[in-house]
This record gives structure tokens, sequence and C-alpha cells, in this order.
């Protein structure tokens, strides 16, 4: 596994709180009114504090005394200001909820919408579980956290200042005692919060390395099964998991921190007021009453509150934005997939690569060297050589889910980079030996891209020779496939593949092991459907088995990312060359040495 990134050191750079929240404006500010209405609430919620303390001091010092305030009074006040909160407290948490989670689900969709854009090396440096993961969970939870967060930065933020005014207005003095604690709570929540946000992106990768094992786990239970490695995984498991653990109680101790030292500085400033308040009380003509004192005392009191909430609100906070982060990181630095500008209705099929090198890296072997190579329109071309010849990847470059090194294809005399890639792609259609099929009904499967027209579906599934399976099935062509088609055989996935590429009726068909998973009698009837179809298209066979390419116009022999032979099926067998030693043994995956001997020649 990947090795892990160490948390960041407590002086590191990193972009204060309210500078990484305006990375989310966009999102989170598209409703200004809502905004003013929750903050307007919120206001009001917050006035509302003070005038529980301030109930107190007319109270204490006539209700107590002779000065009798009228009984009625009391509960009313009472009962309207709990109302008033109560109703603030509603309206405020229910505005911001909404400008949240509407703004949660935008970058959600717009997450997902670069996902299916994103250039293709995404996928290669990223595991599935991990996109998944960042698009799905991570924004949902980030924005979860930073929604109550926000909604209690807010309130209490609003409500200590109400309450410092009160404080300031009954005593400024004992207030700015108060106000000796600030500079040290400031810089513990500073320091903590950096921790925490360390912590955080290092448990975001300690999951992702987890999700992954479970993922490799989940796709490949047959071979762990049949070579006995349940301890090995196991093993790899739990030693992520301890890791996980070992995070979740670190920023657990970073944030149970806050508390106590939120309370002991509170404690601190709470001994120094009552000090200095006995202190005011016996000077002469201080005018200080019981009742002023009280209101104050309950008034710092009721301070604390908010600070305890204040201090603990920075986990969430940054819990919240490390999460939502990563999705921007997605969204902002992820680069999508270059594209020119040329269309077409309807490619003629001519292909066509000049001088094509493929190197996956600057110490590997090339997969593709110097291929040069002209298909004409409506030709039938098939690719042959042993296991790593490099024909799949000469057809990966068709799609562009691989662009060249070096020299380039071409469409139609056009370079693949010059042409947009949605009109590309609609001229090609693809079926490969690794099936795909997504969670949806067979219908929708076969018309992949496009409206479902049913008739033209049941014509697709006839000649795959399927359609008579199709009618068995619950509902028909309507069945939901489940997780990868599981409910149909390996050769009924491979068949419906070809009903989705018969279905596109592109002008380029590739089969790649496009009949590897049929039995004899199944691959005789879908060749003559497939025959009648590749009539008028320029057609691209990879294959291993003869009789697939049996009616090929031209084979192409490679090896070692090379073009060793090429000719039609009856030159190459007189030529008695490579074609013609792998013609022999009947298959292509074998005969490595008689291939490489060639290319070496």
């Amino acid at each position: 596994m990947p090795a892990h990134p160490p948390s960041p050191p407590l002086d590191a750079q990193q972009p204060s709180i309210p500078q990484r929240l305006l990375r989310l404006k966009p999102y989170f500010m598209r409703e200004k009114w809502v905004w003013m209405l929750a903050m307007g609430a919120t206001l009001v919620a917050a006035l509302t504090e003070p005038l529980i303390p301030a109930l107190f001091q007319p109270l204490l010092d006539n209700g107590f005394t002779g000065n009798q305030l009228p009984l009625w009074a009391i509960p009313l006040a009472v009962i309207g200001l709990f109302t008033l909160r109560g109703m603030a407290h509603f309206v405020a948490q229910y505005a911001l909820a909404r400008v949240t989670n509407d703004g949660m689900e935008q970058l959600r969709s717009d997450l997902f919408a670069k996902l299916v854009r994103a250039d293709l090396s995404l996928f290669r440096r990223q595991s599935a579980s991990a996109l998944a993961n960042t698009v799905v969970y991570e924004v949902q939870i980030g924005a979860a956290q930073l929604v109550s967060a926000l909604i209690g930065l807010t309130r209490d933020g609003l409500t200590l200042l109400a309450l410092v005014g009160y404080l300031m207005w009954l005593n400024w003095q004992l207030t700015l005692v108060v106000f000796t604690v600030a500079p040290g709570l400031s810089w513990i929540m500073k320091v903590l919060s950096r921790r925490l946000y360390g912590l955080t992106k290092e448990s975001q990768k300690a999951t992702d390395d987890l999700a992954y094992v479970v993922e490799e786990n989940v796709l490949a239970h047959r071979m762990v099964r049949l070579h006995g490695a349940h301890d090995q995984q196991m093993g790899r498991f739990n030693a992520l998991g301890q890791r996980l653990r070992r995070l979740a109680l670190k920023s657990t101790a970073a944030s149970a921190a806050m508390t106590p030292l939120t309370q002991i500085m509170a404690a601190i400033a709470l001994s120094l007021v009552l000090v200095i308040a006995l202190i005011q009380s016996q000077a002469p003509g201080s005018g200080a009453t019981v009742g002023g004192f009280v209101a104050f005392i309950t008034a710092m009191l009721m301070l604390i509150a908010p600070i305890k909430r204040l201090a603990d609100v920075a986990n969430p906070i940054t819990r919240g934005l490390a999460a939502l982060e990563r999705g921007l990181a997605l969204l902002h630095d992820t680069p999508e997939e270059s594209q020119g500008q040329h269309r077409a209705e309807r490619a003629h099929g001519a292909i066509e690569w000049q001088d094509v090198t493929v190197q996956f890296g600057p110490e590997d072997t090339p997969a593709l060297s110097h291929i040069s190579l002209s298909v004409k329109p409506g030709e039938t071309v098939a690719l042959v050589g042993t296991s790593g010849a490099g024909k799949t990847t000469l057809i990966q470059l068709l799609p562009r889910f691989l662009n060249p090194t070096s020299g380039e294809v071409l469409l139609d005399g056009v370079p693949l980079a010059q042409w947009h890639l949605g009109s590309l792609r609609n001229q090609l259609a693809m079926v490969s030996q690794d099936v795909i099929m997504l969670n949806d009904s067979l219908a929708a499967n076969v018309s992949l891209g496009q409206a479902p027209d049913k008739d033209k579906v049941q014509r697709c599934l006839e000649a795959a020779n399927l359609w008579r399976h199709v009618q068995t099935l619950p509902q028909g062509m309507d069945t939901d496939l489940g997780h990868n088609a599981n409910q149909l055989s390996g050769g009924q996935r491979q068949r419906l593949a070809i009903a989705r590429a018969l279905y596109k009726d592109a002008p380029i068909l590739i089969l790649d092991e496009a009949t590897s998973a049929l039995d004899n009698e199944s691959e005789r009837l879908v060749q003559e459907a497939l025959q009648r179809l590749m009539q008028g298209r320029t057609t691209l066979i990879v294959a291993h088995r003869l009789s697939t390419i049996e009616h090929a116009d031209r084979v192409i022999v490679m090896a070692q990312g090379r073009i060793v032979e090429q000719g039609t099926p009856a030159q190459l067998l007189a030529n008695g060359g490579a074609y013609a030693r792998l013609h022999h043994r009947g298959e292509w995956s074998g005969d490595a040495e008689s291939a490489d001997d060639a290319a070496r020649a």
C-alpha cells in the first residue's frame, strides 16, 4: 500500500479557516436572501440572551424589597422571551440547513460531472473506492458537519457579542478583566485546530486505503479463496484498521482537550471577577447593588456555554472543511480530457496510425513502437499476436482511452486530437473481453447512451443470440440486471455487450476478444450476425481464436509492440511465417517464441 503522509507541523503554512470557507462561497452563498433571513433570526435569538440576566436585576432590587412588581409581568416576560427565542432558533436553523444542503447537492453534482469527464489518468492514480468515497460520503459528511458547526458558530458568536455588550454596560471594568483570558483561549484554539486539520487529512488517506482493501477483496473473492489468502488479507485489513483507530484517538484527544482548557480559562476569569467585584462593592459610593452583581455574574456564567461551544466548533469545521476541500481539489485540480472541435455525423471509417509510439513510463519498454498502419473504410482487419504484443493498446488509441507518446492517429484524415470527443466516440462501438454492465434494466444496458427503442433492442438481442434467454427473465428486457449483470453467465454478458454494440450502429466496430466467452454453437450464430452487420463498416478484430478472423480482409501480426507481418489470411499462410506457425497451433496466446522470432527478424 502507498505510504501515508505525515501530519503537517503546527507551524506549517496552511490557509486559515475563513480562507478555506471562501472556496465554498459559490456553492453555499447562492441564495443570499435565505442567508439574510438566517442571520436576522440568529441575531434576534442572540439579542434575547442578555434579557435573561436583565430580568434578575429589577426582580432582586425591587421585587424582594418594598417595591412590588406586578405579578403578571414576570411570567408574561419569561414566556414571551422564550417563545421569541424558540421561533428565532427554528427559522435560523432551517434557513442555514436549506442553503447548506442545496450547496452540497450542487457540489456533489459538479463532482460527478467532473468525474465522468476527467482525464483518464485520474483513474490510474486513484482507486474506485477513493473516488466514490470523495463524491458521495465525504461531501455528505463534510456538509453535515459544516452546517451544524456554522449554525453554532453564528448563533454562539452573536450571543457572545450580545452578552459582552450587556456586561460592558453593567460594569466595563469587570468586563475588561474577563477579556484577559481571550489571548490564551485564542492561542489554544489555533494550535488544536491545526493539529485536527492534519489528523483529518491523514484519516482520509487511511480510510481510502482501508476501503481499497475491501474493494480488492470483493472483486477478487474467488482468487483469495482459491489461494487460501484469508489470513493474509485479514492482516492487511487489521493493520490499516489499527492505523485508522490510532488517528481517531489522536483526533479525539485533540478535540477533547479544548473543553477542559476552555473551562480552566473561564474559571480563572470568574475568580478574578469575584475578587474585583467584592473590592468594588466595598468602595464608598460605588452604587453596586445585589441585583446588578447577580445580573453580571449570571451574564458572565452564560458566556461559558457559547465559549465552550465555540471552542468545540473547531473540530467539526475542520473535519467538514477537510472533507469538502478534498472534493474541491478533485473539482478544480483534475484536468478534463482534451479535445478539439471537429465533428461529423457519421465518419467514413478510414483510420491511420502514423509512426505511433506508446510508452507508459520513461523506463518502460514501449507498448507500441513506431506503428504505421492504414485501414480503409469498410475493411475488416484482424490483429493477432501473443499476449502483450500491443493489440489492445493499438485499438485503445482510437477512442482516446490512451494518447500516443509520439506520432498520431487519424480518422478520415483528421488527427484524433482535433476531434470533439463526443463526436469521435459516437463513431465507435466496442465489445471487449472485460464486459461491464450497469445496475439498470437490460434494455437500458443495450441502448446505453440513447433512448431505448424496444423493437430495436429486441432485434439486437436476437442478432446476438440472447433473445430466447431474455424471454425467460421475470420482466423480460425490463429486468434489472443487478451489479454487473451478476444474474447472467459470462457468455450471456458477452452477448449482451455485442447487442449493445449492434444497437449503437456505429461506422467503426471494435471487437476485442468479443467471442471469447461463447460456446461453439453460440459463437457460430453470433459470427453470422456480425458478418451481416459488419457490411459497410470498418471493423477491427482482436482475437485468439481462428474462427473469429477467418473472414477478415487483412490480418496484422504483432509482437513486442511492432507489426511483423500483414496480409490476407491465405497470403500469410502461404508465406509460412509467424502467422502460419500460430495458425497451426489453433490460437495466438501460446506461441510466444515464433512471434518473437519474427519480430527479431
